[in-house]
C-alpha cells in the first residue's frame, strides 16, 4: 500500500508530506503537531465541531427508527431527516437549527452551481424512507421472494427487503457516509474556496476571531471537517483512534475502523488523524502550503474508505450468493449499494474530481438492480464492477476483502 510521510516534531524541525511520496519538505520549526487534536489560544479552547455533533447524533436516532415498525411513520423519518415538527426524543435535537437533509448534497465544490443533481439526491433519501415505511413495512411478515418486498433470514437476525432485496435501512446510512459526511468534509470544509473565503487568510494571520469565539473562521471550518469524523459523542476527544473497534458511531468513524483493521490498509487511521493535526497546526502558524499538503492526505485516504467497502461488500454478497445464502448476501449487497452511492462524493486531489464519475456510479446501480435485482445479479457483474472501482482508487480486489 502506498504510504504517505506524515507531519512529526522532531530535533526543532517538522516534517510533513507532499503530493510527492519522493519529496520530503522541511517546514517552519515553530510549528507543533500537538499529541491529541487540542488546541488553545490564551488558555481558551478555539475546539469546535457542535454542529457536527448534532447532525450525527440525529442520523443514529433516524436509523434507529427506520425497523420501528410498529411506531415509525414516513412523515416522522422525513420529519427527522429534515428537523421539522419536533421529531426527536432530544429537546435539544428538536431546538437545534441544524437537520441532516440541509447539508445532504450541499458542498460548494460539487453542488453550489448544481442544485438539480443536490435537489435529486436529496430526493433519493427520502425516497429510501418511503419505500420502507409504505413498500417493506406492508410486506414485513411475508418471506421475500424475486419481485416480492419482505422479510428474510439472515442468521438469527431478519432482513427487511424491497421486492430487488435490496434493504432501504442500509441504502440510507451508506448513502449518508458519502452524501453528507464525505461531501461535507472533502468537498467543502476542507476545499480551499472555503478555507480562505473573504478575508479568512488576513484575519487568521491576525489572530481575528469571530465575534465572541475564540476561534478564527479558517480554524473553525477545519474543526468542521474534523467533526463529520470524530464527532459521534462515543468518541473520545483525546486520542480518538483507540475507539475504533468500540464506539457507537452509524458513519464514516465505523468503517475507518473497520478498513484499518485491515492489514492491507492498517495505519491509515492514524495517516488521517495526522494530518488533521498537521494542518490545524499549520493553520496557527500561517502555513497554507502544509495545510493544503495535508488536505490532499485526507481527501484520499477518506475516499480510499469508501472506495474500499464498496468492493469489500460486493465481494462478500458474491460469496455468500455462491453458499445459497441470499439474507447474509442482500445485507452485504445493500451495505455495498449505498457505498457505491458515496463513491460519487470522494475527491481526488490530483484531479479536484470524484474518483469514481456521477455517470459510472448510476450505472453500477443499475447493473446490480438490473431485473430482479439482488436475486439475479451475476459474480461476472459484480467483480466486474469490483475491478474498476478498485482500478479507479489504485488497491486490488483482494487487499479490499
Amino acid at each position: 500500500m502506498k504510504r504517505q510521510l506524515f507531519a512529526i516534531v522532531l530535533g526543532g524541525l517538522s516534517l510533513a508530506s507532499c503530493s510527492s511520496d519522493d519529496d520530503t519538505i522541511i517546514t517552519d520549526p515553530e510549528i507543533d503537531v500537538p499529541a491529541n487534536y487540542s488546541f488553545e489560544r490564551n488558555d481558551n479552547n478555539t475546539v469546535s465541531y457542535s454542529g457536527q455533533t448534532t447532525r450525527l447524533e440525529m442520523t443514529s436516532e433516524i436509523l434507529g427508527h427506520f425497523k420501528d415498525f410498529d411506531n415509525a411513520t414516513e412523515d416522522m423519518l422525513k420529519n427527522m431527516f429534515a428537523n421539522e415538527n419536533n421529531p426527536f426524543s432530544e429537546a435539544a435535537l428538536n431546538e437545534s437549527s441544524k437537520s441532516v437533509k440541509s447539508k445532504v448534497a450541499a458542498s460548494n465544490l460539487y453542488f453550489s452551481t448544481n442544485t438539480v443533481e443536490s435537489n435529486e439526491i436529496r430526493a433519493d433519501f427520502d425516497s429510501y424512507i418511503s419505500a420502507q415505511m409504505n413498500e417493506v413495512k406492508a410486506a414485513r411478515n411475508q418471506v421475500a421472494a424475486p419481485g416480492v418486498a419482505g422479510q428474510i433470514a439472515d442468521g438469527d437476525a431478519i432482513r427487511y427487503v424491497n421486492v430487488e432485496g435490496l434493504e432501504m435501512d442500509q441504502a440510507f446510512a451508506k448513502g449518508l457516509i458519502g452524501a453528507l459526511v464525505v461531501d461535507q468534509m472533502l468537498n467543502n470544509y476542507l476545499v480551499e474556496a472555503v478555507l480562505d473565503a473573504g478575508e479568512n487568510r488576513a484575519n487568521n494571520e491576525a489572530g481575528i476571531t469571530e465575534e465572541g469565539k475564540s476561534y478564527t473562521t479558517m480554524e473553525h471550518k477545519w474543526d468542521e471537517a474534523y467533526g463529520y469524523l470524530y464527532g459521534d459523542p462515543s468518541i473520545p476527544s483525546e486520542n480518538p483512534n483507540a475507539a475504533l473497534q468500540d464506539n457507537s458511531d452509524n458513519l464514516l468513524f465505523k468503517y475507518l475502523g473497520r478498513v484499518d483493521g485491515d492489514e492491507d490498509f492498517a495505519g491509515i487511521a492514524d495517516e488521517i488523524f495526522e494530518a488533521f493535526k498537521t494542518g490545524r497546526a499549520a493553520i496557527v502558524a500561517g502555513d497554507y502550503e502544509l495545510r493544503d499538503q495535508q488536505v490532499d492526505i485526507i481527501q484520499e485516504n477518506v475516499s480510499k474508505i469508501v472506495g474500499i467497502r464498496a468492493v469489500y461488500y460486493l465481494q462478500a454478497g458474491k460469496a455468500a450468493l455462491a453458499e445459497g445464502q441470499y439474507g447474509p448476501a442482500f445485507h452485504d449487497l445493500s451495505e455495498g449499494y449505498g457505498f457505491i452511492y458515496s463513491l460519487r462524493f470522494t475527491h481526488n486531489p490530483e484531479t479536484g474530481a470524484p474518483y469514481v464519475s456521477k455517470a459510472s456510479v448510476d450505472n453500477y446501480l443499475e447493473q446490480i438492480l438490473d431485473g430482479n435485482g439482488f436475486w439475479e445479479v451475476t459474480p461476472e457483474t459484480l467483480d466486474a464492477i469490483s475491478e474498476e472501482i478498485a482500478t479507479a482508487f489504485g488497491f486490488t480486489v483482494n487487499e479490499a476483502l
